[in-house]
């Protein structure tokens, strides 16, 4: 019996076959469309169906009030890890995605994505908004199961990766990796993109991954949105209601949408966050809310506490059956994302996933016994025991030394560790054989293919630099402040030759030379308008290979810096640095790879 199969037979996942399960409706005469809407950022207590006061989202409420809802689901505490999940029915680890910047965002090229599973079985497949599981071939989104891919890039709008000056109105996003302008603010786009995607395919089932960016900051909206909100002392933060309020306002279009155009009844519509909120609540040093509301929970994203992963999950679909409220209090988890609806949908695949299959708790209530993990890396390399909440029933164990009983403590504010030793022997025990799973991408990195066969230019990204220490280069504002510490990228070099390698201050489509300052932004609704850039003084560039090192020395009338050089097939590394002439070296944040023809 193989490692994996051991750990699966521990962990009490068992292998499910589709149509295994019976389902208490008659079955559809037609497979299902399958919208999947999942918010950035947003929290389970960022609702008020879930018993928010103050937040107005009355067609979020109303589609609660005809849904199944999960009222116990579990996602990673970070955006790039619950996706991967989400989009393998795996935990994040085992395909190489714990953390959201430094290359360790990237899903593994070897598994496969619900996407295909879907486009397998005959669906047309799209996704509008946030992927965050890669930038570069063969990580994108259309090399990954989608037939139509309209996205930012990097893992929000204004990240480093994404198209310069991206303010989340009137941006320029990527349509099957080309760059396309676009009118109107972010969310609103997305929707808009998926209506014209479900025109042109009404005649056909289709699988749509409405994957938002919002409510994740720099929280930008138009004001009419924020508004109602502003001068509410109980509120943190009023723009990212406001976001809110706004994908609300969305969901409603979409859903009288479908109504009119006759496909709400067999329309599987999914609605889901990827985290913890962000910014919808402030605690003291106690770990007490003092402004905003979480729902009784601790933690916000990136905690391993209850608030940091447990999320809304709404499933709503007439021709199923699941057009009334109805709650399941299940601990369930976002590895069973994928086997739910390839059981749903009566998909045919032999993929081997972590998740089960929920249809029997969805159609004869039958309750899930199991432990899940759900923990928060964000380290260039895997860490034993860094912030794991292992759940079973009420249990959770925190970290090693920590047990609550959420029914009685939601808040987590009595560790009653010292009464249950039992409970925390078996919490390790499997935990253990968890890690011994889910740990085996640990010390492996991925490396981006250049060469030939790669269907575009390579940009190399700071967004995506390796290093065990330092400050990473994610967003353009500091780009723009010139912050972040040096690293190197791992490349897969599929053929050996001669290569032409571009270093740059500033991405080719800002049109700014190496020595030039950014100008501000535009003047937009929100929190973050684009500040001034930082010049640099740079007298030289940098290019590491492994073993051999390129140097130039640059005038100050110099607009770019190009190496030739001759590359061997395989995996390499690659550093590429600037000296300035103030003694300092800094990383370059862009670097662009093609071979020479």
């Amino acid at each position: 019996m193989s490692k994996r199969q051991v750990a699966v037979s521990l962990i009490s996942i068992l292998s499910f076959s589709f149509g295994l399960f019976s389902c208490s409706v008659d079955k559809p005469s037609e497979k299902p469309n399958v919208i999947f809407i999942l918010t950035d950022d947003q929290g389970y207590g960022d609702l008020a169906f879930n018993g928010n006061p103050w937040i107005q989202t009355p067609h979020l409420d109303s589609l609660y009030g005809q849904s199944l809802s999960f009222t116990d689901f579990h996602v990673g505490t970070t955006c790039a890890p619950s996706r991967a999940g989400l989009m393998t029915g795996k935990y994040s680890n085992e395909v190489g995605v714990w953390h959201t910047i430094s290359g360790r965002e990237i899903l593994h090229e070897n598994e496969t994505t619900l996407a295909e599973v879907f486009q397998q079985n005959g669906y047309k497949t799209s996704i509008f908004g946030k992927w965050h599981l890669g930038d570069n071939y063969p990580f994108r989104p259309q090399d990954r199961g989608f037939d139509l891919s309209f996205i930012h890039k990097g893992g929000g709008v204004g990240q480093q990766p994404d198209y310069w000056n991206n303010d989340y109105f009137s941006d320029t996003y990527f349509r099957n990796g080309k760059e396309e302008k676009v009118d109107g603010y972010c969310t609103d786009v997305w929707f808009s993109e998926a209506r014209k995607f479900i025109d042109q395919n009404a005649d056909q089932p289709f699988f749509c991954y409405l994957a938002l960016n919002a409510p994740h900051g720099p929280y930008n909206v138009p004001d009419k949105y924020a508004e109602p909100y502003r001068g509410n002392e109980n509120i943190p933060n009023p723009e990212f209601y406001g976001m809110i309020t706004n994908i609300d306002e969305n969901v409603g279009h979409l859903r009288r949408y479908l109504m009119e155009k006759g496909m709400a009844e067999n329309t599987l519509l999914v609605f889901m966050s990827d985290n913890g909120t962000a910014a919808g609540v402030k605690f003291d040093k106690d770990g007490k809310v003092i402004k905003g509301f979480n729902a009784g929970m601790k933690g916000t994203k990136g905690s391993h506490y209850e608030g940091g992963h447990r999320v809304p999950f709404l499933m709503h679909w007439p021709t199923g059956k699941l057009n009334e409220r109805k709650d399941i209090h299940s601990l369930t988890s976002y590895i069973d994302f994928l086997p739910t609806l390839v059981d749903l949908c009566g998909l045919s695949t032999s993929l081997e996933v972590d998740g089960i299959s929920l249809k029997k708790a969805i159609y004869a209530g039958e309750e899930t016994d199991r432990i899940l993990v759900v923990d928060t890396q964000r380290e260039e390399y895997l860490r034993k025991y860094k912030q794991p909440a292992v759940m079973m029933g009420k249990w959770r164990m925190i970290g090693e030394n920590e047990l609550y009983n959420v029914k009685d403590d939601p808040g987590q504010m009595t560790n009653v560790a010292d009464s249950h030793p039992d409970l925390m022997e078996k919490f390790k025990s499997f935990y253990e054989s968890w890690w011994e799973q889910t740990s085996v991408l640990a010390d492996k990195m991925t490396y981006i293919p250049v060469g030939k066969e790669v269907p575009e230019v390579v940009q190399l990204n700071s967004h995506d630099v390796h290093m065990e220490n330092g400050i990473t280069t994610w967003n353009q504002d500091q780009v723009r402040s010139g912050i972040g510490d040096r690293g190197y990228w791992p490349v897969n070099v599929l053929e050996e030759g001669l290569y032409e390698i571009e270093l740059r201050r500033w991405p080719k489509e800002s049109q700014l030379g190496l020595h030039d300052a950014a100008p501000a932004g535009d003047e937009i609704p929100g929190k973050n308008r684009y500040k001034e850039g930082v010049a640099w003084d740079i007298r030289a560039a940098e290019l590491q290979i492994g073993d051999a090192l390129h140097k130039k020395e640059l005038s100050k009338t110099d607009q770019e810096i190009l190496f030739q050089v001759n590359l061997k097939k395989g995996e390499q590394i690659i550093e590429a640095s600037f000296d300035l002439d103030n003694g300092e070296k800094k990383q370059a944040f862009y670097a662009y790879i093609k071979p020479v023809k």
